[in-house]
């Protein structure tokens, strides 16, 4: 049943990393499995063995988000957008007593005063700056060219752009509230990897689109490996600094994927609204304490 459970969070965290400006990080938080996920990703063969129950279901689902349901997301954003906005907003929001829990516990052996206190606040000002920086370079991002459904020809000049947009995709990703997909989109990658995923399934298509994806799968193993080995050991050495930074990065992602009261217009418009931000925070919040439960 855990694996199962696991399987279906998996695919909501692949769902979100095909959107630019959602982050696949914000869900593993939402869904309290971000520090099992960053420390399980490992070249330790033991450790990777050992965390293979967890990362099996986990990473199959993300892979099932990806591949089947980027479409629906796709649809919902197409024709739901403040709705759906609304429910990311939700599920951000109702991790967020959970985070602030991990931010302000305080070590043993350590005073809860002036000097503890302070610099994780200056830790959260910073994340919450980091985040509005990069929605500010969304909104500089062209979007219109995503809905491109060419694939390009194959050069080693573009294999090495789509490896590097890969790397430093999924070392974002792995930060709650910024999105590798933006990374990508801003490299000029996005539309090429988003428009060979459906062209793999055909025929003609499969060599070419294999080709085009495999540099990006590489760089993304990379980076996952890289970016998780970072993160591990900021949760390890500084645990309340870096829960702080990530709490920063989750206040300002609410802030930014909430679509804003004008885009809501009328009153039964909001009463939905108000709805699936109740429904998002309510699902964040028993997943997130199901899952502490377990822990």
């Amino acid at each position: 049943m855990k694996a199962v459970i696991l399987f279906f969070k998996g695919i909501v965290i692949g769902m979100a990393n095909v959107i630019p400006g959602v982050s696949g990080g914000t869900l593993a938080v939402v869904f309290n499995i971000y520090d099992k996920f960053v420390n399980a990703i490992t070249l330790n063969v033991k450790r990777l063995r050992e965390n293979l129950p967890f990362l099996i279901p986990l990473l199959a689902g993300m892979a099932a988000g990806v591949l089947l349901f980027s479409k629906l997301i796709s649809f919902l954003y197409a024709h739901f957008p403040v709705q759906t906005n609304c429910v990311f907003t939700g599920l951000i929001l109702g991790s967020i007593p959970l985070i602030f829990g991990y931010a302000k516990k305080v070590p043993d052996g350590k005073k809860a005063g002036a000097s503890f206190f302070v610099p994780l606040a200056l830790c959260a000002v910073a994340g919450f700056a980091v985040l509005l920086f990069f929605s500010h370079l969304e909104g500089t991002v062209d979007r219109a060219s995503v809905t491109s459904s060419i694939l390009p020809p194959l050069s080693a000049r573009l294999a090495v752009r789509i490896f590097i947009a890969g790397i430093l995709g999924a070392v974002v990703m792995i930060v709650p509230g910024i999105s590798g997909s933006l990374i990508m989109l801003i490299m000029g990658v996005y539309t090429i990897v988003i428009t060979s995923i459906p062209a793999l399934f055909s025929p003609q298509t499969f060599m070419h689109a294999l080709l085009l994806l495999l540099p990006n799968g590489i760089g993304v193993i990379l980076g996952l490996l890289s970016g998780a080995k970072l993160i591990s050991f900021l949760l390890k050495k500084i645990p309340n600094h870096t829960y702080a930074v990530i709490l920063g990065l989750l206040c300002g992602s609410a802030a930014t994927v909430f679509p804003g009261v004008k885009a809501i217009g009328s009153v039964p418009a909001g009463i939905a609204c108000a709805l699936c931000i109740a429904g998002g925070a309510f699902l964040a919040y028993v997943s997130s304490r199901a899952e502490k439960a377990e822990a």
